[in-house]
């Protein structure tokens, strides 16, 4: 065992091992290393490479610099569900336990290992998820913004915005994600790499070439940001739709290429402004890591690692990894996908007795909760309620939490027939009337689309199944206790970075997290130009409500940002440590009901200006982190981001005008190339039920749900018990209520079903292998959670275009048994009564 130095310090004797000041030779740190190697990894959670670089940086640390690194672990990570937890005990033993002082070799032992953290807290990342796939170095010289990654992305981002927008409207649907765009950009990169000329040109001073050397990382990852913001099409599209197509509002002046483009570039350029400005919050601090973002860098990494280190005795590299992960699911997704269904819904149990409506209400998975043991076998359906090899671990346990608590809830509102619910199938998300039949939105409008009090009660109220209704007490909850539990969990860090922005504190001055004081040496994006991008966006938008018979008023948009503005980054900084996004958009269609009444466009409006906005400027958010960690210069990610989303924005635009115009028949039921547009169909009905009926008809005084506001206030006090009872108690410190509220947010139509198989594979890989097997899980399991997607997405385009469009069926019984039945169908509990309807009669409601 290594011998120490003792020096005195303000509190008593803290050891000190260096190469210099150790006694006896100056080899003690590295016996030191090879004594307590082992012990310290599994401890401290680090694999053999990291644990060296931290030990020789914490060789050179003072006692003086170790005390202050100590104390800043606790006050700043105590609250942080990824920062390993028996680090935190044993700083919290170390500063406040005057036992351990009396151990002379129990406090050694820990006083050294607190400075190898420490250290490592210095010269890398603090949480192994983040050392598992990011450097903690750079090479500034290496070009990222290359004419071979502009044409690249462009070209992708054109192709990929087409596919996306083209069959959005089409059942069953089709979309490319930008991890396919990451996965073929490589050979793209690669084959320019090849054939272009290395001349060199000057322009504006600044000097570049067509081929500035083999494709890189940073090129990789710029063509893959360009995809992330330009494979999405304009939220306001949807808007568009149900204005213009004479089977909804029948607004013939909504073909508007202008209007369309306003609206369009103003919804996405909003979200970039409140991105940039919420960079302090959601992108400079360490603990906001983005677990999405790790497994984009890993295939990344994947692509152009030029070390293959031995993990556990594996040999096999990223790449072949990946290859080996990817042609394996690639096959295999087409028997649940296409072949045997009963893959995907293997909801083996209805089979006993298809008809009987309780067994297929309570263990169904097509429409019923799903309570089985072995209810899929499809990866695609196992991930809806959060991939299990990205999300944190207590991420994963606190949504199948929230599934199973609100689960018992469910069965007993509907078979108590709480709020007539028992007519209803129990886990629908659509919206019924008094007859069980789809709510009819035409009969309770006049021929203006403006709500019409006669008619709607001549007709009916608008009924929700069992799922569906608490869906909305729990998002009533979740948005106040989002901001309860920021308030509560994330003061500080809210607070410093309101003084850093209000002071203009620059990047280059936080100099804890190593891959700031890597970015510091580029050129940081000032405030004001996303303040500015912010001012213009919104001003375009206004011009577009304000300057066509919209009969919306251009504040919508201001209505909209300042509740984008309130939420960003509580739910921000949620997202970044857990993977989870507490959606506003109930939220913004309960508050545009409200405040636009009988209004269904301003209703839109308004949530395409507040839930939208934030789910953009989040998403933006996380590419900006996504650029942090890689290196990328910060006013080439701003440049590549506004150019991808303008050259997204008008071929989306372009799509849709065809769509609406050359399409024939287009949303109707019957179209011949299944144009149905179930999207649009869906959007149209929520527009009518929030924007024209509106939510005082469902949630006000005297209504039939008007019980569910109390949520609002349940939702704002619960975060305050659960806070102090982390405090005291060890079991609450991983419980995290937002999360938990979002996993009772799986139902209608999802189920048990989608976050129940994922719980086995997630303690598996991000408990079990994390912990005993760090080295392999360091370098495999980003990857194989990321070839799994991409093998996923490119099966589903090749089944798509080869069978599914040409209208190939294979029929027989696994394709056909687990939509057989009452699991298929929904049934509900009880029967219409005779007189043909439930519920309060016309006239009465």
């Amino acid at each position: 065992m290594a011998s120490y130095d003792e020096k005195k310090d303000p509190d008593g004797i803290q050891p000190v091992i260096s190469r210099e000041n150790s006694t006896g030779s100056s080899d003690a740190f590295e016996k030191y290393v090879t004594e307590k190697a082992y012990e310290l990894e599994n401890d401290l959670q680090m694999r053999a490479s990291d644990l060296e670089e931290a030990m020789e940086a914490a060789a050179r640390m003072t006692p003086e610099e170790t005390q202050s690194a100590i104390e800043m672990m606790v006050e700043e990570h105590a609250k942080d569900p990824n920062f390993p937890s028996g680090v935190i005990g044993k700083a919290r033993r170390y500063l406040h336990d005057p036992l351990l002082k009396e151990d002379s070799a129990e406090y050694a032992k820990v006083y050294e290992e607190l400075k190898v953290e420490a250290a490592m807290i210095v010269v890398n990342s603090a949480y192994p998820e983040v050392r598992a796939v990011v450097d903690n170095h750079d090479d500034p010289s290496v070009p990222a913004s290359t004419f071979r990654s502009w044409v690249i992305g462009l070209a992708y981002v054109a192709a990929g915005a087409f596919i996306n927008q083209f069959f959005s409207i089409r059942q069953p649907g089709i979309s490319v994600s930008s991890n396919v765009a990451q996965l073929l950009a490589f050979p793209a990169g690669k084959l320019l790499e090849t054939f272009l000329p290395t001349w060199r040109f000057t322009t504006f001073g600044y000097t570049w070439s067509l081929n500035p050397g083999p494709f890189n990382m940073k090129e990789h990852m710029v063509i893959t940001i360009m995809a992330n913001v330009g494979f999405s099409a304009p939220y306001t599209n949807y808007v568009i739709f149900v204005q213009y197509v004479d089977r909804f509002f029948n607004q013939p002046w909504a073909a508007n290429f202008g209007y369309q483009v306003l609206v369009g570039l103003s919804t996405n350029f909003i979200g970039y402004g409140l991105a940039g400005l919420t960079r302090r919050f959601l992108v400079y601090p360490s603990q906001a890591i983005w677990p999405q973002n790790l497994a984009t860098i890993a295939l990344n990494k994947a692509f152009h690692s030029g070390r293959n280190d031995v993990a556990n005795g594996w040999h096999v590299s990223r790449m072949r990894w990946f290859m080996y992960c990817f042609t394996a699911m690639f096959v295999y997704f087409w028997f649940p996908n296409y072949i045997f269904q009963a893959l995907s819904y293997f909801n083996w149990i209805t089979w006993i007795s298809p008809n009987n409506i309780s067994l297929a209400a309570v263990t169904g998975g097509v429409s019923g909760l799903g309570l089985n043991p072995i209810p899929t076998f499809d990866w695609n359906v196992l991930t809806v309620g959060g991939d299990p090899l990205i999300n944190p671990f207590f991420t994963m346990l606190n949504l199948f939490l929230g599934a199973v608590v609100t689960f018992p809830i469910i069965i007993g509102l509907w078979y108590g027939n709480v709020w007539n619910m028992a007519y209803l199938p129990i886990n629908s998300n659509g919206v019924f009337d008094n007859t069980g039949s789809r709510y009819n939105v035409s009969r309770a409008i006049n021929a203006d689309t403006l709500f019409d009090e006669a008619s709607y009660k001549a007709y009916s109220p608008a009924y929700l199944a069992a799922g569906n209704i608490l869906l909305y007490g729990i998002f009533f909850a979740a948005y106040t206790a989002t901001l309860s539990h920021a308030i509560l969990y994330h003061r500080h860090e809210i607070a410093h970075g309101f003084r850093n922005l209000l002071g203009r504190k620059s990047l280059k001055n936080n100099n804890k997290d190593v891959h700031n004081r890597l970015m510091s040496v580029y050129k940081e994006v000032p405030e004001w130009w996303y303040f500015a991008t912010l001012c213009i966006a919104v001003g375009v938008g206004a011009a577009g409500i304000g300057a066509y018979p919209t009969h919306t008023s251009p504040a919508v948009v201001l209505y909209g940002v300042f509740l984008a503005a309130i939420f960003c980054v509580p739910i921000g900084i949620i997202q970044s440590v857990t993977n989870v996004q507490v959606t506003l958009n109930v939220l913004a269609e309960f508050l545009g009901g409200l405040w636009f009444p009988g209004n269904a466009t301003a209703m839109n409006y308004f949530k395409s200006y507040g839930y939208v906005t934030t789910a953009h400027t989040l998403a933006f958010a996380q590419d900006l982190k996504l650029s942090h960690y890689v290196h990328i210069a910060p006013r080439t990610t701003f440049l590549i981001q506004m150019v991808a989303t303008v050259a997204s924005t008008f071929v989306c635009v372009g799509i849709l005008n065809f769509q609406m115009n050359q399409i024939p028949n287009v949303c109707s039921p019957t179209q011949a190339d299944h144009f149905t547009c179930p999207g649009i169909n869906t959007f149209f009905t929520a527009s009518v039920l929030w924007g024209t009926l509106g939510p005082k008809r469902m949630f006000g005084g005297g209504q039939i749900y008007n019980g569910l506001l109390w949520c609002f206030l349940i939702g704002a006090v619960l975060p305050f018990p659960f806070y102090f009872l982390g405090k005291r108690y060890k079991i609450f410190k991983h419980f995290h209520l937002p999360v938990f509220f979002v996993g009772g947010l799986i139902w209608a139509p999802y189920n048990l079903t989608n976050i129940w198989p994922a719980m086995p594979v997630a303690f598996f890989f991000n408990v079990f292998v994390k912990r005993r097997f760090l080295p392999w899980w360091s370098k495999y399991n980003y990857i194989t959670t990321t070839a799994f997607a991409c093998a996923i997405a490119l099966s589903a385009i090749v089944m798509f275009f080869a069978l599914q469009w040409p209208g190939v069926v294979i029929n027989w019984s696994g394709n056909n048994r687990p939509f057989a039945g009452c699991d298929g169908l929904g049934c509900p509990l009880l029967q219409i009564p005779e007189q043909g309807y439930f519920g309060p009669g016309p006239g009465q409601f």
